[in-house]
């Protein structure tokens, strides 16, 4: 059954706005049937969908309806579904549609089976390096999509990531992305959007965002997910903002002793307190961190044995300064034929020498 939410009076007409706390069974626009909740934000609810138009499942974020009549709350909401909108690509949620039903505002966007990152890591515990690299690589591509097309996404958690049963990543709530071309180099804020635990060290010095700041977010992202610990843990966000200025992570290799000390380097650059000394896009951190994927998935040069017996395979080596005496190779089968017919040509040649000599003494006959 329905309940009842907060209501408004309309000035000098006498209406009455009623927002509706959505649930299961809602029919949104008589489009949308709202089937299961499966998650809840700070600032929406996300739900399971049928669309009975097109006949295929969605997901639906609803606006809360405590939320409804902030209208920064509004605006966050209508920028998340145009920045989602005009992105395609296989690691970004697609937005399908934007409405407004009962007073509330949603986003329609697609389906994917699975769960976020975050839920995944509180169930396991942590990853390995093997199924932690394509996970982030693919979060780069998505990332660094949208800063191909002008976007930071300035809010990168593993919240944000849906990973579905056959482990491909895509990434959702753009919230609070910002555009590029409105950002200034010098503008400052003393309101901080964002997430304490992933946030850049210029975000949390109300300083404005750039790509790098995403990349720094992605590393934090990829400690977490590789040690299943966060770099920085605090009881304040005000504590947390100042760990990401002036505070250092453990290094990871106090959590994974075994981890390869190129992946620990690349985490050390990404996890810079300055911009210019990160990758300066997540494309570029999403080569590097596949470019050494490639190189880990090579497989190893087997083991030298210092005894004979250790290899079926051994042969030895001819000691150095020595020819190889390995006895020639006989061939098996030999075609006489063409053994025959150079024997002929070699007589009928041969033949020939005193025929030509004849002929040479017959125009200069030697001298007596």
């Amino acid at each position: 059954m329905l309940r009842e939410g907060a209501q408004r009076a309309g000035e000098g007409q006498g209406s009455v706005i009623i927002h509706i706390a959505m649930q299961e069974g809602t029919l949104l626009n008589n489009r949308y049937q709202l089937l299961q909740k499966v998650g809840s934000g700070g600032m929406a609810e996300v739900f399971r969908a049928r669309d009975s138009m097109l006949e295929r499942y969605v997901a639906i974020k609803v606006l809360r309806a405590d939320y409804t009549e902030n209208q920064s709350f509004q605006d966050r909401f209508r920028q998340e579904a145009r920045a989602a909108a005009n992105l395609s690509h296989p690691n970004i949620v697609t937005v399908h549609d934007f409405g407004l039903d009962r007073g509330q505002l949603f986003i329609v966007m697609e389906h994917v089976p699975g769960s976020d990152l975050k839920t995944l890591l509180r169930q396991r515990g942590r990853f390995s390096v093997e199924e932690a690299i394509p996970l982030i690589v693919q979060a780069c591509a998505g990332i660094g999509y949208a800063h191909r097309a002008g976007l930071v996404h300035c809010d990168v958690k593993p919240h944000n990531m849906l990973v579905t049963p056959d482990k491909r990543l895509k990434v959702t709530d753009f919230g609070i992305a910002r555009a590029l071309a409105t950002i200034h180099p010098e503008e400052r804020s003393d309101v901080v959007w964002g997430s304490p635990q992933y946030f850049s060290p210029e975000q949390a010095a109300g300083e404005p965002p750039s790509p790098a700041s995403d990349v720094y977010s992605l590393g934090i992202v990829l400690y977490e997910v590789l040690s299943g610990s966060l770099p920085f843990n605090a009881a304040t966000p005000e504590s947390l903002a100042r760990m990401h200025l002036d505070a250092y992570p453990h290094p990871i290799h106090e959590y994974l002793p075994d981890i390869p000390p190129t992946l620990e380097q690349i985490m050390n650059k990404v996890l810079s307190k300055e911009p210019s000394a990160r990758y300066r896009t997540a494309d570029q951190l999403g080569r590097v961190l596949m470019r050494f994927g490639t190189q880990t998935q090579l497989e190893p040069a087997p083991e030298l044995s210092l005894t004979p017996e250790a290899s079926p395979d051994y042969q030895p080596e001819p000691e150095p300064g020595y020819p190889d005496l390995e006895p020639a190779a006989i061939p098996a089968d030999i075609d006489w034929l063409s053994v025959a017919l150079g024997l002929l040509a070699l007589i009928a040649v041969g033949g020939l020498i005193p025929f030509w000599m004849w002929v040479y003494f017959q125009y200069n006959p030697p001298i007596r």
